[in-house]
């Protein structure tokens, strides 16, 4: 895969415990522990993003979409 370089200004504090991360072998590098950082927290806002927008559905509509042609008998549904 291919990776960029980017120029970041971090608190000392957290570069730091990164660097405290990196000498305890948790992470390889510092470009590894930002990138796993930084992953996650785009995952997270991807969820949260999700989790919103299904809020917006209405439940008795979504049900009664999905029930949609199941009120037929069972015995005029297709074979498979």
């Amino acid at each position: 895969m291919n990776r960029n370089k980017v120029a970041v200004t971090v608190n000392p504090h957290i570069l730091a415990r990164v660097d405290q991360l990196v000498s305890q072998h948790i992470f390889p590098s510092r470009s590894r522990a930002f990138e796993e950082a930084l992953e996650e927290k785009l995952k997270k806002l991807d969820k949260n993003r999700l989790a919103k927008e299904c809020a917006k559905l209405n439940p008795d509509f979504e049900k009664s979409l999905a029930e949609e042609g199941l009120s037929g008998k069972i015995d005029e549904w297709p074979e498979y």
